[in-house]
């Protein structure tokens, strides 16, 4: 059974960073389009940051370009690396997965596009 887990959320104080993990079981990451989507109360789910299965194609939301860092650690591990982070960068972080290439932002960072998605992670950002 194919498996995402998020893992190393927290609280952080505005202008601190935070790396999410995201660890796949049951299958390689290879041939995967990885996404990182959060959610905050009351908001609809919005894709923050995508790497896309298709010549290492990178995508980024508006607002968290330059702050935020998506890699493939390895086959079976993805992260995101948040820096100068602020309250409203607050959700829960779900990760997510698609046998697919995309080569645009709106596919890449669209929830519909994907099969698979972790439980979530919390990131809290406040003084």
């Amino acid at each position: 059974q194919l498996q995402l887990v998020e893992s190393g959320g927290g609280s952080v104080q505005p202008g601190g960073s935070l790396r999410i993990f995201c660890a796949a079981s049951g299958f390689s990451l290879e041939h995967y389009t990885i996404g990182w989507f959060r959610q905050a109360p009351g908001k609809e789910r919005e894709g923050v940051a995508c790497a896309s299965s298709i010549e290492n194609f990178i995508t980024y939301l508006e607002t968290v370009k330059g702050r935020f860092t998506i890699s493939r650690d390895n086959a079976s591990m993805v992260s995101l690396l948040m820096d100068n982070l602020n309250p409203e960068d607050s959700g829960v972080y779900y990760c997510a997965a698609v046998r697919a290439g995309f080569y645009t932002g709106t596919r890449c960072l669209g929830a519909s596009e994907y099969d698979y998605w972790g439980q979530g992670t919390q990131v809290t950002v406040s003084s």
